[in-house]
């Protein structure tokens, strides 16, 4: 027997408090709707078929867009993850894709054999292999849910459709998802540095941090160069320039070294963190792909990590000396 849930187009208090904790990066991997076939409105037989992610965000974004639209909403199995990145990691994919609509019995429902699809979905399915195991062709619609029901009225995407964009309110919405991650290592750390160089020493470590989680996705378009690590060393190096002039004003560090010292460990660390932070974001970007991240991690962490291992060494030679009493 076929098994079709029904949903509905409206958003509840539940659904959109899912949004905000979901935001919040609160139970990351936990915001799930059940893999299957889903019913919305009143379909037939001859109603469109969409597919997303089972993801909630994804999920909800799809149906709050198709009030009015009687049509089926085919999940896959993501194991959670947004539409995009599951393509990137393969779960939003032909396999799952062709499994999906086995399992659901969807030939036996609808008469048609067409599957509109998602265009950020694009990378992790191949249309051909689809058609050739299933029966059912791939359709690629809008980028944006919201543009769903003006698509629907001739099956075209206009060239805006089809735009990829990540405003900075796209960017900023992903903040705080950043930023709840890193707030524990990020106290502990600073808590760290205050013990070992005092209160501007954590500050720089913080503002480091921040930097990476806050301002990087804020300025992302605006940071000169391709490369995230590079845009990341970049506002790194700026977020420098008061510490660094701070550690070498410093009166209370009598000896010019030491300040001088306390200045590379700011200008070698500081960049390292906020560069490797920046290089994290890009799982949280449409126009990213694997290969390049994979070459940015080969090309830049050993760099990040050697500037970061000289910067702890010296900070642990001037700790020593402080405890030794030569400064």
């Amino acid at each position: 027997m076929i098994s079709i849930a029904k949903t509905s187009s409206e958003l509840t208090l539940s659904d959109r408090w899912d949004h905000v904790v979901a935001r919040l990066g609160v139970n990351r991997m936990g915001h799930r709707v059940e893999p299957g076939l889903y019913s919305l409105g009143e379909p037939d037989n001859g109603s469109p078929v969409f597919v997303t992610a089972n993801y909630t965000l994804s999920f909800d974004a799809l149906r709050s867009s198709l009030s009015g639209i009687s049509c089926y909403i085919l999940v896959i199995d993501t194991r959670g993850i947004n539409v995009w990145c599951a393509a990137g990691k393969g779960t939003f994919g032909t396999e799952e894709l062709i499994r999906r609509i086995g399992v659901t019995g969807l030939a036996g429902v609808v008469s048609h054999r067409k599957l509109i699809l998602p265009q950020l979905g694009a990378p992790g399915v191949a249309a051909f292999e689809v058609r050739k195991r299933s029966g059912f062709q791939v359709e690629y619609g809008p980028v944006r849910a919201a543009d769903i029901p003006e698509y629907m009225k001739g099956h075209k995407a206009t060239k805006e459709m089809r735009n990829v964009r990540f405003s900075l309110a796209d960017r900023l919405v992903l903040v705080p998802v950043e930023v709840n991650h890193l707030l524990l290592p990020m106290i502990i750390a600073a808590i760290a540095a205050y013990l070992a160089g005092g209160i501007t020493f954590a500050g720089a470590l913080v503002s480091a941090m921040l930097a990476g989680v806050v301002l990087f996705p804020a300025l992302l378009p605006w940071l000169p160069t391709k490369d995230f690590s590079t845009k990341g060393l970049i506002l790194g190096l700026l977020v420098w320039i008061p510490f660094g002039w701070l550690a070498l004003n410093d009166a209370s560090i009598l000896q010019l070294w030491q300040r001088g010292a306390y200045v590379l460990v700011y200008l070698l660390a500081m960049p390292a963190i906020t560069s490797y932070l920046a290089l994290n974001f890009t799982g949280s970007t449409p126009f990213t792909s694997r290969t390049g991240v994979k070459r940015e991690i080969s090309t830049y962490i050993p760099v990040m990590a050697g500037m970061v291992t000289i910067s702890v060494i010296i900070v642990v030679i001037l700790v020593f000396v402080k405890l030794m009493g030569w400064s």
